[in-house]
């Protein structure tokens, strides 16, 4: 009887919204920033948002439908999946076509990187291979933070580059934050507190990315292409990264671990609009 219902129920959270929580901030950190340093709130800001949402939020009952046609799980959840596809795929569609009355078809470029990274995905997730995979994520932050030029183009009402500029600022802050997410996760198994030479080997990489990221837009702001202030948000980050790998997350529970990542990215995204 239960699993009748359950059938029958097309409004199941779990099929509904991801279920990496933490992914938001991947595609509103870079949507806000976008909308705001293209300094105009419009109705086709609006179906951006729409467009933006309805795409990150169908991932999950596609994925859901992979994993029942892939043999991972039964078929009670595929109805709510299909409602839920039907959903978005609805929404979503509105939205596009809000988007092209409004003159910004050519925003449509931007959906085509995102298509095979997501086949990829699917790929993965047929096969069981989908956790963990750090290369997978990072790429996928990559499209997410295609939101950052849609954004700045519909504010500026044009292609301008800067909007691919802050595509790679973006991208770069987001991939810094998952590589230093995955090193609070494997500290969070150690027993003890290593010694200083461990702590630092096992953070390096997710110090290389952070101090890249700063290194790189110094750089930028001595040649006067972003402000001064910009370097900032990324010093944040950095100094984040610093403190993380000398205190370990010894035992530390992922959920607080994604809250304290949380914070840090919402005050990099608050310090970004700010500085530009």
């Amino acid at each position: 009887m239960t699993t009748s219902l359950r059938k029958n129920n097309l409004f199941l959270r779990h099929v509904a919204l991801p279920s990496d929580h933490g992914s938001w901030v991947f595609l509103l950190s870079p949507l806000l920033i976008g909308l705001f340093a293209g300094n105009s709130w419009s109705l086709a800001a609006v179906f951006l948002i729409i467009a933006s949402l309805a795409a990150f939020l169908i991932r999950q009952p596609v994925t859901i439908v992979v994993k029942v046609y892939s043999g991972r799980r039964g078929r009670r959840d595929l109805n709510a999946a299909w409602f839920w596809i039907g959903v978005y795929g609805l929404i979503g569609a509105l939205a596009l076509i809000g988007l092209v009355w409004q003159g910004f078809a050519y925003l449509f470029i931007l959906a085509l990187p995102g298509m095979p990274v997501f086949a990829w995905h699917l790929y993965l997730v047929s096969k069981r291979a989908e956790r963990r995979q750090i290369g997978v994520e990072v790429v996928g932050s990559g499209v997410l933070a295609l939101a950052a030029p849609a954004g700045y183009w519909i504010g500026v009402g044009a292609l301008d580059p800067i909007g691919w500029l802050l595509l790679i600022l973006t991208w770069l802050q987001s991939a810094a934050s998952i590589v230093y997410a995955y090193l609070r996760l494997e500290q969070r198994q150690l027993g003890a507190i290593p010694d200083i030479k461990i702590r630092l080997k096992m953070g390096q990489r997710a110090l290389l990315y952070t101090t890249f990221n700063l290194v790189f837009v110094a750089i930028l702001s001595i040649l006067n292409v972003v402000s001064l202030m910009l370097s900032i948000p990324y010093a944040l980050q950095w100094g984040e990264t610093i403190w993380g790998t000398f205190k370990p997350a010894v035992g530390m529970r992922p959920t607080a671990i994604g809250l304290r990542q949380l914070i840090v990215s919402s005050l990099f995204t608050v310090l970004f609009i700010l500085a530009w």
